[in-house]
């Protein structure tokens, strides 16, 4: 208590008065002295205990953030009356409260870091095995014909993991939040458009049919660039549903409330038990027919939703898969 500089100087202060007075009472009388010697007594006494109970309770508040910055799980406050030490327990309480949140948010996010470290490595393992044994057989291999085709196989497993480090890399950065979205105007018909250009010759050689209904004049309010990403994603995947000679049917709705679109193909659709993890990152699916990375969906819903939309999936009765994307006027 004596540590507090101002402390000591209101007790000088105290006793130069107490002295003072006490002086000035006696030299009136004897009585009023006395009173006045007491009287300080009584109020210094009482003071001095009240404010050392006071510095008492700081000291335990103390006592208990050092144990919590010292990983203490629990925070023991006794509970104190109205006043200015109530409101710093309270404030205290919420500062606690608050660090443990982030220290959990911190420790789930090591988790997930980790966890997503292991499925990089599992999915770059699987091409470069590939990888690998293809060249050894590309070693081995005597005939022009095979080693064509096996110089094919070993291209397209490096576009595969070039796509899978370019799509890593996009999800990192809207992780980190340094993506700034532009918002500008951007049309549905040239935005569709643009995000079937890339897939043009694999739909040609799969013989595959793209009907468009689009209204004349409708706008969507985002990025082009990024959005053109996330339904070339969903495009790529209703591709490699659809199949042989298979159709995707892409049907906007524009109105004052929103603008909608709707991509379904002719495939089988998903099975049941894919459906709630579709958008899920690494997540291929139940089927050990399943292909691809389990990136693209989970890529495409980030851009989405980071630009005010929304995206579901599910399977219509006649057959195929059915994407809505919806973004609010």
């Amino acid at each position: 208590m004596f540590r507090n500089r101002e402390f000591r100087q209101f007790s000088l202060l105290f006793l130069v008065l107490v002295v003072l007075f006490s002086v000035v009472g006696f030299m009136l009388s004897l009585a009023t002295g006395l009173l006045l010697l007491v009287s300080a007594a009584i109020f210094g006494a009482v003071f001095f205990l009240f404010t050392q109970k006071r510095y008492q309770s700081i000291n335990r508040i103390s006592s208990q953030i050092d144990l919590v910055l010292h990983n203490e799980e629990r925070l023991f406050i006794e509970e104190l009356d109205e006043g200015e030490l109530s409101i710093l327990q309270s404030e205290i309480v919420k500062m606690t409260q608050r660090i443990r949140e982030q220290n959990e948010a911190l420790k789930k996010e090591k988790a997930h870091l980790a966890d997503s470290l292991a499925d990089v490595a599992h999915q770059l393992r699987t091409p470069l095995t590939s990888a690998n044994l293809t060249l050894s057989l590309l070693e081995n291999s005597s005939e022009e014909a095979g080693r064509k085709a096996f110089v094919r196989e070993t291209e397209e497993l490096l576009v595969r993991m070039d796509w899978l480090l370019t799509a890593l890399l996009k999800i990192s950065r809207l992780d980190a939040g340094v993506v700034e979205f532009q918002n500008d105007p951007v049309e549905v018909e040239a935005l569709l458009q643009t995000a079937l250009r890339p897939l043009a010759i694999p739909m040609e050689l799969r013989d595959l049919t793209v009907q468009l209904e689009v209204p004349e004049g409708a706008v969507i309010i985002g990025d082009m660039g990024w959005l053109a990403e996330a339904l070339q994603n969903i495009l790529k995947n209703g591709m490699e549903s659809a199949g042989e000679k298979g159709e995707i049917t892409i049907h906007c709705t524009d109105n004052p409330l929103f603008t909608q679109l709707e991509i379904q193909d002719s495939g089988p659709g998903f099975d049941p038990v894919d459906l709630p993890h579709l958008f899920e990152r690494f997540y291929r699916g139940k089927s050990a027919n399943a292909t691809g990375f389990g990136i693209g969906l989970a890529l495409s819903k980030m851009i989405i939703v980071r630009q005010g939309g929304s995206i579901t999936a599910k399977n219509v009765p006649q057959g195929g898969a059915l994407f809505t994307i919806r973004f609010p006027k």
